[in-house]
């Protein structure tokens, strides 16, 4: 039976039949010639440093489907940041990867993309609780990419259940505004006391608050009715309609500690980027972030054969030779060639990933992590979120 998801399966993506049909014309010509060189291919997405650093990952996938193949990968650690050069290395025969490169590219491309945009949320409200929500905007099938790239940039959670199934992940996640229409405009309280009764402990209690009436009296209504139970009101008002978004948030808690809430927290959703983190970080205590996630463009990486039977070879406008990247005393990222010298006090950044088709790097997500905002300190990350 015909997957009716038209879902590209695993084994399609191993094999190599998840590629472009040019590959396997490759694959069939050099066949025919009796051809196989031993090859140095980089994966790139700018030659030179920009100034601009972005986040790698994907890696571990990259590492499942080089794994028994007759190749040495190495590649930077998952979470590092890069601005320039190869992010990953290959050699062996040209042969044994040549179908591969379509399914390598997209499972770098987006996720190092989702993950560079996530650690700009995150640096804009470093204080606040961010989950990301972004899962509904991406095909069901890559909704744990999404949601393993915003823990790996920070975020404190996420909420989609699949995708939590796969990470080990409880997802989080409280009501829709699709809860309070089946109890109807005035019955608020309803909803709010059959969630309270009906959700186990540990679920927080967030009320959503901008379904029927304005963001305070919903806010206030919501208080009187769960009391102590209450953990917090989420805003999720249309954008259409917010005015002075700032305003509505701070009104919000204002009215609540006026009346003896004063420890509900406030949690805001609803198309929030990281210019919205940074004019809301002081008044809200926490974001729902997804489009701005799931928006990013990938990465433009591209594979070239720099080497070929150890010679140096590239197309125009690509830089021919096996190269290294470093990260500088001062920060910087730098790439040279890699039979010269390396820059004083530097860290070589490329490290092995595969060796004779046997992968020799343990994944960490928690570690990965740390890499990944630890790296952006060091390197200034868009200026820590400004």
């Amino acid at each position: 039976m015909t997957d009716p998801f038209e879902i590209v399966p695993p084994e399609a993506i191993r094999e190599g039949s998840a590629t472009d049909a040019y590959f396997e014309r490759t694959r069939a010509t050099l066949e025919h010639a009796g051809k196989d060189p031993r090859v140095v291919a980089e994966v790139t997405a700018d030659q030179f440093p920009t100034g601009e650093f972005e986040v790698f990952t994907g890696v571990r996938d990259v590492a499942a489907l080089f794994e028994g193949r007759d190749l040495d990968v190495d590649a930077l650690p998952d979470g590092r940041l890069f601005d320039g050069g190869p992010v990953m290395r290959i050699e062996g025969p040209y042969l044994e990867f040549a179908e591969l490169e379509t399914s390598l590219l997209g499972l770098l491309s987006q996720p190092s993309a989702f993950a560079t945009a996530a650690l700009e949320a995150r640096l804009a409200a470093p204080d606040s609780l961010v989950l990301s929500f972004g899962a509904r905007h991406v095909h069901p099938s890559i909704a744990a990419t999404v949601e393993r790239a915003a823990l790996l940039a920070g975020f404190d959670g996420f909420s989609h259940v699949a995708a939590g199934e796969l990470l080990d992940r409880e997802a989080s996640g409280t009501m829709p505004h699709a809860l309070m229409f089946c109890f109807g405009e005035g019955n608020q309280d309803e909803a709010w006391r059959a969630f309270d009764e009906a959700v186990p402990e540990d679920v927080p209690r967030i009320a959503l608050v901008d379904t029927f009436w304005d963001e305070v009296s919903e806010s206030l209504f919501a208080a009187e009715t769960l009391g102590d139970r209450l953990d917090g009101v989420r805003i999720d008002t249309t954008s259409s309609r917010r005015g002075d978004f700032r305003h509505i948030v701070r009104e919000v808690r204002w009215e609540l500690e006026a009346r003896g809430y004063e420890d509900i927290d406030v949690f805001c959703s609803g198309g929030i980027d990281p210019d919205a983190m940074r004019e809301l970080r002081d008044v809200a205590d926490g974001f729902g972030v997804g489009s701005h996630v799931t928006d990013a463009d990938p990465l433009d990486f591209s594979l070239d054969i720099v080497a070929i039977e150890g010679e140096p070879i590239s197309k125009r406008g690509k830089l021919s030779g096996v190269k290294e990247v470093y990260r500088t005393a001062d920060g910087g990222h730098h790439v040279a060639l890699a039979d010269g010298p390396a820059p004083e006090d530097a860290e070589s950044l490329l490290e092995p990933l595969v060796r004779d088709g046997e992968v020799v790097r343990e994944f960490d997500l928690e570690a990965a992590s740390e890499r990944c905002l630890e790296d952006a300190e060091r390197v200034d990350f868009g200026d820590l979120a400004a």
